[in-house]
């Protein structure tokens, strides 16, 4: 299947910056893609660029298999959502909403028809006749995107459009984001920093840093198995351990640390022995114990609990283990859980190699 949108070895500078350096992607039809990073990654430049707003300084843009170079934005199939609405105060509901259609010279009767089914598909029916003063964030957002809907673009570019919701309406707000995009069958291209957002709403993700892709993929292939530490890091991997490949025992290898702790882990990367690595494991593979398990993890350390933090849910551990490493542990907040497990007790932290991930030492 050809993408609908391709950016093609696209570079965009502004003075000295690249915002974007030898940037390609493709974007499925009907996929509901993020692009997540960090504040100054690239990820808007990506937006203005497919809508036409800045032109690219070395490279193509795509849109439906068209190169964009020619293609001034009023022509090009898509449209945006902004993160403040950019709503006219001073027209209701329903006129924002038509505003796009009026500018294209359609019948009133078929801008009326268009109006109504957007407001119906955002669940506004009702609230036509309000002014943008009258409405709740959460109201603005959706006529927002109804605006943006109603001109029924191939392509429809939401740039962080619930940065400036509460958190309870954010959530509610990203969950219809990701419901609307099923009914209505168009390609969204969402951006966003937070990466809770992206694993919720999205088909696939593509993780941007200092202007260039650096991993795409499902939710779960991010979360789960990150190829690079940066991706790692990013998606909420707290624990890396410098250290050395050893011995192999099929399918585990061993890796030893300067501190002389032996951990286990998958050795995906087929490194030669004693060849640097880096092995990461996330806060909530680890667990607490009091007393030693049996049978024991694959790997299980002998620490001491000097931070707990009460998160609501669960609660996290920082545990300091011989040698001064500190490992962070996440884990539900039930009381007596494998143990007290308050700041300054002994404890055992341990976990299934098999949630150990594995990168070669740079």
């Amino acid at each position: 299947m050809d993408p609908i949108v391709e950016l093609r070895n696209v570079t965009k500078r502004y003075g000295g910056h690249a915002a974007l350096d030898d940037f390609s992607l493709e974007v499925r039809p009907g996929e509901f893609l993020t692009l997540l990073g960090a504040s100054g990654s690239g990820k808007t430049t990506i937006l203005r660029l497919v809508a036409g707003f800045e032109p690219p300084d070395a490279g193509q843009v795509f849109i439906e298999g068209r190169d964009t170079r020619e293609l001034p934005p009023y022509r090009r199939n898509v449209n945006t959502v902004f993160q403040h609405y950019a709503l006219f105060p001073h027209l209701s509901v329903a006129k924002n909403v038509a505003f796009g259609l009026h500018q294209k010279k359609l019948s009133s009767l078929e801008i009326i028809k268009r109006v109504g089914t957007a407001l119906d598909m955002v669940g506004l029916v009702g609230k036509e006749g309000r002014m943008p003063n009258e409405l709740s964030g959460g109201e603005k957002q959706r006529v927002a995107l109804a605006r943006a809907l109603v001109l029924e673009p191939a392509v429809l570019l939401l740039d962080e459009p619930l940065g400036a919701l509460d958190q309870k309406l954010r959530r509610e707000m990203q969950v219809e984001l990701k419901r609307l995009r099923e009914r209505v069958g168009i390609t969204f291209v969402f951006v966003t920093h937070d990466q809770e957002e992206a694993l919720v709403m999205s088909d696939r993700i593509a993780v941007i840093h200092r202007g260039r892709l650096v991993e795409a993929g499902s939710g779960e292939e991010i979360y789960e198995h990150p190829r690079s530490r940066y991706v790692a890091e990013f998606m909420g991997f707290e624990n890396f351990f410098d250290v050395r490949a050893g011995q192999l025992s099929a399918p585990l290898r061993q890796f030893d640390t300067a501190e002389g702790l032996a951990l286990w882990a998958p050795d995906s990367a087929l490194l030669p022995p004693a060849s640097r690595a880096v092995v990461a494991v996330r806060p909530e593979a680890l667990s607490l114990w009091i007393v030693p398990p049996n049978p024991k993890p694959g790997n299980l350390l002998a620490g001491r609990i000097v931070e707990e933090i009460y998160e609501g849910g669960r609660r996290r551990w920082s545990v300091e283990l011989a040698g001064g490493k500190r490992l962070v542990v996440r884990g539900a907040n039930h009381a007596g859980l494998n143990g007290d497990f308050a700041r300054g007790a002994s404890v055992f932290v341990g976990w299934d190699p098999r949630s150990t991930l594995v990168y070669p030492g740079e």
